[in-house]
């Protein structure tokens, strides 16, 4: 099942058909551990007023917070201890690595959100920016993985690598997130052969692309969700994206106009360009 947020309330999908959910409050609905339950026995009441595939879906994001996980793939672990090496640091990213407590952060709340076909930012003070292409978790009230959308963890990566203590604001900014273009419910977990997959557009031309699976993921979902939830409340639930695999080149750097497109086939392709 698939749930779309959308200027005129959510919209739940599953089937083929979509279904109006006017009535239904988004922060209400994301708190639920029940929601895939919840929203197929209201559908199966028959009587949602049925709809069309929203053409202009929202981010999917109200009350809820985003934070993340970091280094929890090897590549990730190789560009941070690169990045920073000349700062002291890059050893810190090795220890995070294999350390029981992963690293958690707080990445930004729904104001600083792009969605769906909206512009993210890159930071006027950095000159090396790139997208993180990342699965992310939707985590009901209670710390249960109810569903799935992507992510976009938009990095200023010269500033993090000046120094790791400048995390926060290399991570959160204006525009530094996106997600969408829908959320994935499901009891179940995703295979481990789902793919991740990133496209970066250029004067219309490709200037990279990239591809991993959340196999490659160090740790278990589960266990990221916990360790956020061990001493911190998220009454309207929760956003954590999982830290990712793919990192482009060293000489690579967004550019205003580009344009970002990720894609996890299961949920669909977040498109955004950069200003």
């Amino acid at each position: 099942m698939k749930l779309y947020r959308t200027s005129d309330g959510p919209v739940a999908s599953e089937g083929g058909h979509f279904h109006s959910l006017a009535g239904e409050k988004w922060d209400g609905l994301l708190a639920r551990d029940d929601i895939v339950t919840f929203l197929r026995s209201r559908i199966a009441t028959g009587t949602l007023p049925k709809t069309t595939d929203p053409s202009h879906p929202l981010a999917p994001i109200e009350s809820q917070e985003i934070w993340a996980a970091g280094v929890t793939y090897t590549r990730s672990k190789q560009a941070r201890m690169e990045e920073s090496k000349s700062a002291g640091g890059g050893d810190f990213y090795d220890r995070v690595y294999s350390a029981p407590r992963p690293e958690l952060f707080y990445k930004g709340s729904a104001h600083r959100v792009a969605g769906p076909g909206q512009p993210i930012r890159i930071r006027k003070d950095s000159r090396w920016n790139v997208p993180e292409p990342e699965l992310t978790l939707l985590i009901s009230s209670t710390g249960r993985i109810t569903g799935y959308t992507v992510g976009n963890d938009v990095s200023s990566r010269d500033i993090e690598g000046e120094n790791p203590l400048y995390l926060p604001q290399a991570k959160v900014y204006d525009g530094s997130a996106a997600l969408g273009p829908c959320l994935l419910l499901t009891d179940a977990p995703l295979p481990a052969d789902t793919a991740i997959e990133i496209e970066i557009r250029r004067s219309g031309g490709q200037v990279f692309a990239g591809r991993t699976e959340i196999s490659r993921i160090k740790r278990e979902l589960a266990s990221l969700a916990e360790y956020l939830y061990r001493e911190s409340s998220f009454p309207f639930g929760c956003f954590l994206m999982t830290g990712t695999g793919i990192v482009p080149p060293d000489s690579f750097t967004l550019q205003p106009g580009d344009e970002v497109l990720i894609t996890i086939a299961a949920i669909g392709t977040l498109a955004n360009s950069v200003r």
